[in-house]
């Protein structure tokens, strides 16, 4: 046996009540050494512990090319013979990187042990010697068995033994799983349903010793094989026997269970992938750039090297005071050592401050984002939040969106608004429509938005058979379970539509109040009647219908269908009355995006039924093809119905979604939505999203295969905007979009050429819609566009399906929804409602990307130009390695005396205010066409920096050297020239001016000349003249007028061209470049997906309805064996009389009359 289970793959092995055995194979670890088999049930995701922290985060600084150079100059500077300038003006920069950074890296890790803490701590029950025993989650080990409370989350993945409802059966919510909100059934195999219910169901599970094979820790979700092993007999273990943690017990007391997989063994954490290290493209252009600056300094400082050589070899045996300073070394050893002197003099090129003061303008960005109120949601006091630090400029360069559909897009709750009833239309969608007064049903729980006083007046006064049967149909036909709670009936269902069905009929006055495996009982305006259930013709997807056939209390049986539009029309009798007026109701329901379902009726006479029944026990007995023969048998019943009417149910978007979407596609981000409903449900939602516009054509199926097969595929479905309107012709997209199925989508991932051709023909298009994809889909559709676009992608969601999607993504953005919270453990940003990325995107991310881009531009300008001014003073002291500035002022210029005000402008700076942001969207492509960091912009700044440092050395050498004034005065002139013109610099950068950055730049200047009158004092040269050898030189200096000359016109010559070019571009600049063109808002009526005058509709019937459910009805499972009593009649004096209101529709074959 246990050979051929592990021919099979099932090697894992759980036994029952076992924690000894488990706890000895324990999985274990030590540094990198790892042993054991099961693992416990901790969630870590923090890295460090208080005996790591310091070695690991220095071990992951020091990864840093950056900081090792910089450490490996300090080690340089500590040699006594090429050090040119004392080690503490590297040492100092780099001690306050190493403890910012440190500070940030612990900060993150506490944040992450807390929320580990949050869920590790939860309570849960197990079975202990003495009885069940509340402990904390880390606790429980493979083998334990848990006791579930209903509406708890399941901790582990356990196998269902046995629960309080009939034959174990247990209802979960998987919603933090597949992101789903509708109930999902489990049930326990017979063999522990039987031996282990009862009154001692504890001291059964006690002496509970069965042993289960299964396979090896996975991430199926939906796939579980094993083997359960007790008392000598072997069963077979599914799916529908695993209760997988994240879910939440409903409708159930108490479930037991077998913790089979435990922490990071589990499915849900195996499915979340691995973490994946993000770079933006800012920091990867940076860190090349730098690595441009470091072959730069190398070879100048080779070069240096070499003239120091020559210098030697023939200049200095000419001077004797310099042939007695240089001894006897050769020429080449000067040479040599002159190479690392001047590494050391030009290591401030290398711009080591920036990393710091970019970790703290990202850290800084990240609190604004959740300071903002506008993002704050108050219903769930839920802000905004940034959980990676270092993406924030990536903000503003998206250009693919990639979003989930049901609760990212759409709230996932579904409401009855419409309904097509013998030639009527009932309901009123519009903004002003009136609550209905629903105080004479005694059954009402509310929350119905349906607004029509006509059709109530109706169904109470009795004047409409066709209105009654209608809500009958509803009333009967689903597999919907009903819970009473305060005296009302709460339902349970399959399917989001059902229960909206349902509900909206109970509130309408046919309440369905139980049934049992043979009963329906229902209250029809107060008298309760009791329908006999014969058959029950379940949901598949398949089929796309369900049907129930039933015998009234009056004993006429009939057949009661309801499903997609084209498959009820087609099994309606010939010749059906209102075919036109039904055709066009369809019709104007998908135009408003409401999700439509026909309801039809059959009167079935007994010998049919008798011969149908026969033939259905035997079709239910067959060994094989029983699928296909009971859908054979269905076929034959579901015919020749009648039509009741259409129902339009809506799958209301969140808040603001049209809108966001609408920007965003303004602003040139091209957004599209990855789904696992059916095509239909995802086109409805898109029009009603903006999208895709009301005429947008929809490519599809055989037509994107021709276009993808075709040697350059091109979609020519242009824009009927004017061309006047266009500014950018560039920008002209394609009027079309494009719509795929997860099976096509499989083809293109595996073939690289078909996946290129798709994302390049999707940019021609306005949109793309991926329907019935699987999470790891997802995941292969983000990669593929990463692959093989250029953009910035960004993916949203907010279930634990959405996982891979968001990690895979350079941007994860996970909603803080009904779904879980899995989706925002694994996201770099939070946010509570999908509107709120219109101003992450459209405001936070431009200003970020405007932030920073300035920021490092600078940064490469200011340590540049500082450095290179070493060079060309090389000309003048024989190449020496001399610094031209004082050492202390090396190690302060980009500590203290240049730091605050960039930083201050890259926190608080606005080209433009956040409501221009949000009122011309189209701004938004400056990040997308990389128009403020591309390698042509930062070639411009290192060539500004390479004239400024010229100006800075030769401008001052030029009008003092004939003067009789000395090195030190030179020095100091040089000094405050490159102060004065780099935070000259900034003021030409700075747009927004705020007191922080007015105080900024004065305590910069402030600073600057009271640390250099300390550092030129007396006092300080009596101390240590070695270390403050500039005795009184910035006093003899500044009293000096020809210094001060020489400072403003060194100063006004660097930035010249930073003030030139400013100039031109506002002189030169297209005055009609920026305008925007702009309309009045106008209601966007929305469209159907298909052309007006086709015949072809889709409906979206229980998108996310599975098999099954009917199965448990027949059979009887966890049902009742007969209804409760409930009170007959409601009396007619406590019903009130409401005035007729709302829409009211009639029709007929020649047309609609309103």
């Amino acid at each position: 046996m246990t050979g051929s289970t592990t021919e099979n793959g099932i090697k894992w092995e759980v036994r029952a009540n076992g924690r000894d055995f488990h706890q000895s194979c324990r999985r274990r670890s030590v540094l990198c050494i790892r042993w054991g088999r099961y693992a416990d049930n901790v969630v870590r995701s923090y890295k460090y512990t208080p005996l790591t922290f310091f070695p690991l985060n220095l071990y992951e600084q020091f990864q840093r090319a950056a900081n090792l150079f910089f450490l490996l100059i300090v080690i340089l500077q500590c040699v006594p013979v090429i050090a040119t300038i004392p080690w503490y003006t590297t040492m100092l920069p780099l001690l306050i990187v190493l403890f910012v950074r440190g500070c940030k890296d612990l900060a993150t890790d506490v944040g992450r042990r807390r929320s580990d803490a949050q869920i590790n701590r939860r309570p849960c029950d197990i079975l202990t010697p003495e009885g069940f025993k509340t402990v904390k989650w880390k606790d429980v080990c493979v083998g334990d068995i848990l006791r579930v409370h209903k509406d708890q989350v399941i901790p582990a993945d356990l196998l269902l033994l046995c629960s309080t409802e009939p034959y174990s059966l247990c209802y979960v919510e998987t919603a933090d799983i597949d992101g789903e909100t509708n109930l999902k059934f489990r049930q326990a195999l017979t063999v522990t349903h039987t031996e282990l219910n009862g009154d001692s169901t504890e001291q059964n599970l006690a002496a509970f010793d069965a042993i289960v094979r299964c396979e090896e820790p996975n991430g199926n979700l939906h796939s579980f094989r094993g083997e359960f092993h007790w008392k000598g007999e072997r069963h077979l273990l599914g799916t529908d026997h695993l209760l997988l943690r994240g879910t939440v017990l409903r409708n159930t007391d108490y479930a037991y269970g077998l913790t089979i997989y435990t922490g990071s063994d589990s499915k849900i954490l195996q499915n979340c992938g691995r973490l994946k290290l993000k770079k933006t493209h800012v920091e990867i252009l940076l860190n090349k750039t730098v690595l441009v600056i470091l072959l730069f300094m190398l070879t100048t400082a080779l070069l240096l090297a070499i003239g120091a050589g020559i210098f030697e070899y023939r200049i200095s045996p000419n001077y004797d005071v310099v042939s007695i300073v240089q001894r006897d070394s050769s020429p080449a050893y000067q040479g040599f050592l002159t190479f690392w002197g001047y590494i050391i003099l030009l290591s401030p090129s290398m711009p080591m401050s920036l990393y710091i003061t970019f970790e703290v303008i990202h850290m800084v960005h990240c609190l604004l984002i959740g300071w903002d109120v506008e993002m704050y949601w108050e219903d769930t006091n839920c802000p905004a939040h940034a959980r990676t630090t270092t993406l924030n400029e990536e903000l503003g360069q998206v250009g693919h969106l990639l979003s989930d559909k049901t609760g990212t897009l759409t709230q996932n709750r579904l409401l009855f608004r419409q309904c097509f009833i013998a030639g009527h239309i009932y309901g009123d969608i519009s903004q002003k429509s009136k609550p209905l007064d629903l105080s004479w049903n005694r059954f009402s729980c509310g929350g119905l938005k349906f607004s029509d006083q006509r059709l109530v007046d109706k169904l109470r006064g009795r004047g409409s058979l066709e209105c009654q049967e209608f809500f009958t149909a509803l009333a009967l036909c689903h597999t919907v379970m009903s819970e009473w709670k305060d005296g009302l009936p709460h339902y349970q269902a399959a399917s989001p539509d059902e229960e909206a069905l349902v509900c909206a009929a109970r509130e309408l006055g046919w309440v369905f109040l139980s049934r049992t495996r043979d009963t329906l009982t229902i209250s029809e305006m107060g008298l309760t009647r009791n329908y006999q259930l014969l058959a029950l013709l379940d949901f598949t997807s398949k089929r796309r219908r369900m049907s129930v056939l039933v015998r009234s209390p009056g004993g006429q049986l009939k057949l009661y269908s309801k499903g997609a539009d084209i498959v009820i029309l087609e099994r309606l009798q010939k010749d059906w009355p209102l075919q036109e007026s039904t055709d066009r109701a369809l019709e104007l329901f998908a135009q408003s995006c409401l999700r439509t379902l026909c309801v039809a009726v059959r009167p079935v006479p007994e010998a049919l039924w008798t011969e149908w029944s026969r033939a259905l026990n035997l079709a239910g007995t067959a060994t094989g093809n029983q699928e296909t023969l009971l859908e054979e048998i269905y076929d034959q019943m579901e015919k020749d119905l009648m039509l009741l009417g259409v129902t339009a149910i809506e799958d209301r978007l969140q808040e603001g979604v049209p809108e966001t979407i609408a920007s965003l596609r303004r602003a040139g981000v091209k957004v599209w939505v990855l789904t696992g409903d059916k095509t239909e449900t995802a086109v409805n939602v898109g029009y009603a999203c903006k999208l895709m516009d009301p005429d947008t054509t929809l490519i599809q199926g055989e037509e994107l295969r021709q276009l993808l097969e075709s040697p350059s595929p091109n979609v020519d479905v242009k824009s009927k905007e004017p061309e006047v309107w266009i500014t950018d012709k560039k920008a002209v997209m394609s009027k079309a979009a494009l719509v795929i199925s997860g099976p096509e989508l499989a083809e293109l991932t595996k073939s690289s050429e078909w996946g290129a051709k798709f994302v390049a023909l999707s940019g021609q298009c306005q949109s793309v819609l991926c329907c019935r994809v699987t999470p790891a889909q997802k995941a292969e559709v983000v990669e593929m566009v990463r692959k093989h676009s250029a953009s910035i992608t960004m993916a949203i969601g907010d279930g634990a399906n959405d996982v891979n999607m968001i990690k895979t993504a350079h941007i994860g953005v996970g909603l803080c929804g009904v779904e879980g919270s899995q989706a925002v453990l694994n996201a770099d940003f939070a946010l509570a409602q999908f509107s709120f990325l219109r101003k992450l995107l459209l405001v936070h991310g431009h200003w970020s990307y405007y932030r920073i881009s300035i920021l490092l531009r600078y940064f490469l300008y200011k340590t540049t130009a500082f450095a290179l001014v070493h060079t060309w003073y090389s000309f003048y002291n024989g190449f020496s390695a001399q610094p031209m500035y004082e050492s202390w002022y090396i190690s302060l210029f980009t500590t203290t005396y240049t730091s605050l005000p960039i930083q201050c402008t890259g926190i608080f700076e606005q080209d433009i205010s956040a409501r221009s942001c949000l009122c011309w969207p189209e701004i938004y492509s400056i990040g997308q066409k990389k128009q403020l960091f591309n390698p042509s912009v930062l070639a411009s700044t290192l060539l500004y920096s390479f004239y400024s440092s010229i100006i800075f050395f030769f401008v001052p050498m030029g009008i003092l050297q004939y003067s009789a004034l000395d090195f030190q005065t030179l020095a100091i002139t040089i000094e405050t020239s490159v102060l004065f013109a780099t935070t000259l610099e900034v003021i030409l950068c700075t747009k927004y001016w705020t007191k922080w950055n007015v105080a900024a730049v004065i305590f910069s200047l402030a600073a600057f000349f009271l640390s250099t009158l300390a550092l030129h004092s007396t006092r300080l040269f009596t101390a240590s003249p070695k270390d403050y050898f500039f005795l009184g030189a910035s006093q003899n200096a500044y009293s000096t007028p020809e210094v001060w000359l020489t400072i403003f016109v060194t100063t006004c010559v660097a930035v010249l061209p930073s003030i030139t070019t400013r100039a031109l571009g506002v002189v030169l600049a297209n005055p009609n470049k920026h305008k925007i063109h702009s309309s009045a808002n106008e209601p966007v009526e929305l469209q159907s997906w298909f052309q007006r005058g086709t015949v072809q509709r889709r409906s979206s019937y229980a998108v996310s309805q599975g098999k099954g459910f009917g199965k448990l009805i027949t059979t009887g499972v966890g049902l009742p064996s007969a209804a409760p009593r409930q009170d007959g009649r409601v009396t007619a004096e406590s019903l009130k009389n409401e005035s007729p209101q709302g829409l009211h529709i009639e029709m007929n074959r020649a047309g609609v009359s309103c």
